[in-house]
């Protein structure tokens, strides 16, 4: 998609796999607040009506009668560097707000939703401006600083059916280097930086939180009808040395790479072997102990020939 902006590539940070939740909104009278973070795309149905009107897959809010303008907090799931947002209106097309604004707050501890609704430290990441109905609106952002939670505004009502905040994870620093920790999770500032293919998947699914559900969490590349192979490139949470790797194929059972090869880039520039090319079982978590002594910044990770993984862990402490 060549409309698609670059910041997309990024993972979606407000994600409920992530751990992302809609914490709060001042009104959901026709549809539920928590759809806006759901990882699928929105459906709909037609003709299907409820005790409150038709299903819409998204949040709707009631029709205002009074000035003012309607409002959804949401907690990222990962905090960190925010470089875009899409409000995605898709199948809101008579109901759609006109016009959208996003503030962001970082936030210690864990405060209550209604008092975060009445702080005044909420900062304006996309100012107000013009949304089109069942479109993906999408609005760089051009912001250095850490965020943990996103508010969005509607003017002056209306329906979204989803908001996805795409950036990087960048974690409290309190809670590095208190131990090992996994160096490529995009919670710990993990970040894939490039792939040679992502026909059926993306790579970002690889350094996840938790474990995959189905084969969709994971990363899959399109079969191979040369003689290459498949990679995939990760920039660490931090420089660091890795002590174990740990390749995961489950649910990849006829489509599995029948071997990997883990390579780590120093502060020089050079590349080093971090796991030899080892053969993978389909359907397996693997766990690889590494001989590696140097710290390394980048990994790549290649696949032969090509195949699917739902998880890659890179255990290890930061230089």
């Amino acid at each position: 998609m060549t409309d698609t902006p670059d910041f997309t590539w990024l993972p979606d940070l407000a994600l409920r796999p992530l751990g992302g939740a809609v914490i709060w909104a001042n009104d959901e009278s026709f549809a539920e607040k928590e759809n806006l973070i759901k990882p699928e795309p929105a459906g709909f149905q037609p003709a299907s009506f409820g005790h409150k009107g038709q299903v819409y897959d998204g949040w709707e809010t009631r029709r205002r009668r009074e000035p003012g303008h309607d409002q959804a907090i949401v907690r990222l799931g990962v905090p960190g560097v925010i470089r875009g947002v899409v409000v995605d209106t898709a199948w809101f097309k008579g109901n759609y707000p006109p016009e959208i604004s996003v503030e962001a707050m970082e936030v210690a501890g864990y405060p209550g939703a209604k008092r975060l609704a009445a702080d005044t430290g909420w900062e304006t990441i996309v100012k107000r401006a013009n949304v089109v109905g069942d479109t993906r609106n999408p609005f760089p952002v051009s912001s250095e600083k850490r965020w943990t939670h996103v508010r969005l505004n509607i003017y002056p009502d209306g329906g979204v059916a989803r908001l996805r905040v795409h950036g990087h994870g960048r974690p409290d620093g309190r809670l590095l280097g208190l131990g090992p920790l996994d160096l490529a999770a995009v919670e710990n500032g993990g970040l894939v930086l490039d792939c040679s293919n992502r026909f059926y998947s993306s790579p970002q699914n690889i350094i996840s939180p938790g474990v995959a559900r189905v084969m969709g969490d994971g990363w899959e590349t399109a079969r191979r009808r040369d003689d290459g192979n498949d990679w995939v490139r990760i920039k660490l949470a931090g420089p660091g040395v890795v002590r174990l790797a740990e390749i995961d194929t489950s649910y990849f059972v006829g489509n599995s790479p029948a071997s990997a090869r883990l390579t780590g880039r120093r502060a020089d520039g050079a590349w080093v072997e971090l796991l030899p090319q080892t053969n993978l079982l389909a359907d397996t978590r693997h766990r690889f102990l590494t001989d590696a002594k140097d710290v390394v910044g980048e990994v790549q990770l290649d696949i032969y020939p090509d195949g699917g993984l739902s998880r890659l862990r890179l255990f290890g402490e930061l230089a």
